[in-house]
């Protein structure tokens, strides 16, 4: 009963502090790595209404505001997404010398490029004349040149050219190179850190630490490194808040024998566990056993590794996939899957085909769930649920450290 009491009442706190959604016009969002807004007093209450300290079996989950408020997402963005490491993109993107890529985060435009030297960089994609975006997509230059009025830069950042500025006074081309931003690899992936004040000399000793904690080594043990080249990529644009479709990953398995028919065949349910770590959680399962000559992608054993607060890794026989989810505003967010194989496999093109075949069947059941659940978010009817205390452990530390960081320096 009193269980039942305390989820009223966060209902009732949580109905009053939210806004009525709107799915016509999402608000476009922005967040700035240099000066964070107070939050608004309703990002506060909705932050404030869900609980960390109660026990997971009694515990109600966030509040529906978390998931459809653009104030809360601002606030993620400056307190959350734009503070600590950031999974990026991988190695093999930025391979070889005048490689590179670009992204967004909020606000954030930032390219990851490797010199002429073999050296990593990345930098806000904003050209310091008159804030033209530098680069798009990805592919190899030898120096970025802005499109609007030609001013060149080489990959290092350095302002190599200024066109058409004589006459100017109190100017010095060597304050107005790219502003960079801390970048650093583990394993096969490429971070950035978008909050601190640039200082790149110690970063890849110590980004393990920072990023991973003691999951760490567990994750190099468990083939999660550079041995495996990629081989693919798909984009998916999903109409749910970003942590619709974290909830669903760390749901323990909760789903599959219900959403994913295929996928649940394939697995021993009855073997999956979950471990948490200071900004990780690991989920294990083992696999059926297939016959000696049937397709197997799943090999003996999978693990599921998320990283707080927005990145996945499964590996899983001689796969390794990852997922990425972007916030694009409140209702809506960007996944980004890499596949990457076995060395011994990547000339099967069969057998690649098929693999990707049943990973998309999973992804668009996945997808569905996750659009099910963003409309469920938004009616009226539903403001907080309850964790199965058995199996949603991942999820409710999910929620935990981000209400951690949500909370902080106010």
């Amino acid at each position: 009963m009193a269980i039942a009491q305390s989820a009223a009442a966060v209902s009732s706190a949580a109905r009053a502090s939210r806004p009525r959604p709107t799915r016509a016009a999402p608000r476009r969002i922005a967040a700035s790595a240099s000066s964070v807004a107070p939050p608004e007093p309703a990002a506060r209450r909705l932050v404030a209404a869900f609980d960390p300290a109660v026990p997971l079996a009694s515990a109600v989950t966030p509040p529906s505001g978390w998931y459809t408020d653009p104030d809360f997402l601002r606030l993620e963005l400056d307190r959350v997404f734009l503070r600590g490491w950031q999974a990026v993109g991988h190695i093999w993107q930025v391979k070889n010398p005048n490689d590179y890529f670009t992204g967004r985060l909020g606000n954030v435009e930032f390219v990851i490029c490797r010199d002429a030297n073999g050296e990593l960089h990345a930098f806000h994609n904003v050209c310091r004349h008159h804030a033209s975006l530098l680069a798009c997509g990805s592919g190899q230059k030898t120096c970025f040149q802005c499109p609007y009025h030609g001013w060149t830069y080489g990959l290092d950042g350095v302002l190599l050219k200024a066109t058409r500025i004589s006459g100017i006074k109190n100017f010095n081309k060597n304050d107005f190179g790219l502003i960079p931003i801390k970048v650093a690899t583990w394993g096969p992936f490429v971070l950035a850190k978008f909050d601190s004040g640039f200082s790149q000399e110690t970063a890849d000793n110590t980004v393990g630490d920072e990023w991973l904690g003691s999951a760490s080594d567990l994750l190099s043990r468990n083939g999660i490194d550079t041995s495996l080249p990629h081989i693919y990529r798909r984009e998916y644009i999903i109409e749910c808040n970003w942590k619709v479709f974290c909830d669903n990953y760390l749901d323990g398995g909760y789903h599959v024998p219900y959403a994913h028919g295929t996928l649940a065949s394939g697995l021993q349910l009855q073997s999956y566990e979950t471990h948490t770590y200071e900004r990780v959680s690991v989920q294990r399962c083992e696999s059926v056993q297939a016959e000696q000559n049937d397709f197997d992608r799943l090999g003996t054993k999978a693990i599921y590794a998320f990283v707080y607060p927005n990145f996945m890794i499964n590996r899983y026989g001689p796969w390794m996939d990852t997922n990425l989810v972007v916030p694009l505003d409140a209702t809506r967010c960007k996944v980004i899957f890499d596949y990457f194989l076995d060395k011994s496999l990547t000339d099967d093109q069969n057998f690649i085909e098929s693999s990707l075949k049943d990973s998309e069947q999973v992804q668009m059941e996945d997808i569905a769930l996750c659009k099910g659940v963003q409309r469920g978010l938004e009616s009226p009817a539903y403001s907080v649920g309850r964790y199965a205390p058995s199996v949603e452990m991942a999820m409710h530390h999910f929620h935990c450290l981000l209400h951690a960081n949500l909370s902080g320096d106010w």
